[in-house]
């Protein structure tokens, strides 16, 4: 009974400490972008201000049907469940990843975003 409940409280710990680990970047892999439009259900525009633009998947210009207005660098996210609360307007770095948690519920409200999708993750520090 003993080694049972060390078991479960090592399990615990390891998990909790695990989904708390931070994003370690570096500048081949790591973006700074500010969130440019912040729609309705998730349906976010992000521009990519610094980084390889090579390796990401954008639109080099974008109008915005709903405004006429244009963007360059931009894409849509498709990581909606793993995407922090941003303030529209705001920097912040990031990483691309093929991981994809899609286990959130996200309405379907339609607002206009690039065809252009990238999963991300957002890193705590500014690239190095």
């Amino acid at each position: 009974m003993k080694y049972l409940l060390s078991a479960v409280i090592f399990f615990l710990f390891t998990a909790s400490t695990c989904h708390n680990a931070t994003v370690k970047t570096t500048s081949k892999n790591c973006y700074k972008a500010r969130l440019a439009i912040k729609g309705i259900c998730m349906n976010y525009v992000i521009q990519v201000l610094d980084g390889d633009l090579k390796k990401l998947n954008i639109e080099k210009t974008w109008k915005d049907e709903s405004d006429g207005k244009e963007y360059t660098n931009v894409f849509a996210l498709s990581s909606r469940c793993t995407f922090p609360d941003i303030a529209e307007g705001s920097e912040f770095y990031f990483t691309v990843t093929d991981a994809v948690n899609a286990n959130c519920n996200v309405c379907m409200a339609y607002r206009p975003v690039p065809a252009a999708k990238n999963n991300i993750i957002v890193s705590q520090t500014p690239c190095r």
